[in-house]
């Protein structure tokens, strides 16, 4: 019996350092770049194409994430309706406070603080997808000109602070109009390093701003969908009295 659970263990160890070995041969390691004017003024090439400044007044923004996750936000207040499965939160992502609900009953306590938390992590990683071109000047960012296998310039954003795992690193990739078209990610929840996803299915928003709605990475897509954006509630189909309470 010993000697079945030393086999046992020693095929374990094997295919672990498989993998790992695996994992290190399928990574890219995180590029180097030049940063200064050259690069800033791609970045804001970036901005142009997604029309930014459309983005920043526009007040109200819903979507679906993956099929997973719905949010509402509230972008001048910043607070945000999160729904998923059977449990509503209306989220202070500033304060990562607000209120709590498991079908109709509003949850108290460390029942609504999980929630929340819950809710404040589904809004970071996934509002990350909707909106992330428009935070390459964000502070803690740095911006550098990497230069790319078809002769073309890439653009690395690298974040020192801010979201769920700062230290993360983005490498735009940008069409001929500095529309993004895909980017290499090196983040700390992937073991591999460069991996890259699609920025597609462009859509534009009633407010004018610009949207990728589709992100396909190795054959997995993740969607975004019920997609709408407004500069009322009533233009959104909402109840005046939204997030009544909250602060």
């Amino acid at each position: 019996m010993l000697k079945v659970l030393k086999w046992i263990g020693i095929v374990l160890l094997t295919l672990v350092v498989l993998g790992f070995i695996a994992v290190k041969i399928a990574s890219e390691p995180k590029p180097t770049g030049e940063t200064g004017v050259a690069a800033d003024e791609l970045a804001q090439k970036m901005l142009f194409a997604i029309d930014k400044t459309a983005w920043d007044s526009t007040r109200y923004v819903q979507w679906n994430f993956a099929g997973m996750h719905d949010f509402f936000w509230d972008k001048e207040q910043h607070l945000v309706e999160v729904k998923w499965s059977d449990k509503k939160v209306w989220l202070n992502p500033n304060e990562i406070s607000g209120k709590a609900w498991e079908g109709t009953k509003m949850l108290e306590g460390d029942a609504a603080d999980k929630l929340v938390k819950k809710a404040w992590g589904f809004f970071v990683n996934d509002g990350f997808w909707l909106y992330a071109p428009t935070k390459v000047f964000d502070k803690g960012t740095t911006r550098a000109l990497v230069d790319l296998e078809d002769g073309r310039e890439g653009l690395l954003v690298s974040y020192s602070s801010g979201g769920l795992t700062p230290g993360d690193a983005y490498l735009w990739i940008l069409d001929e109009n500095a529309l993004p078209e895909a980017w290499k990610m090196w983040v700390k929840v992937l073991p591999i390093g460069g991996l890259s996803s699609t920025w597609e299915g462009w859509q534009t928003l009633s407010t004018g701003a610009k949207v990728a709605t589709k992100h396909a990475t190795k054959g997995i897509e993740l969607s975004i969908s019920n997609l709408k954006a407004g500069q009322s509630l009533a233009e959104m189909g909402r109840a005046e009295d939204l997030f009544d309470g909250l602060e």
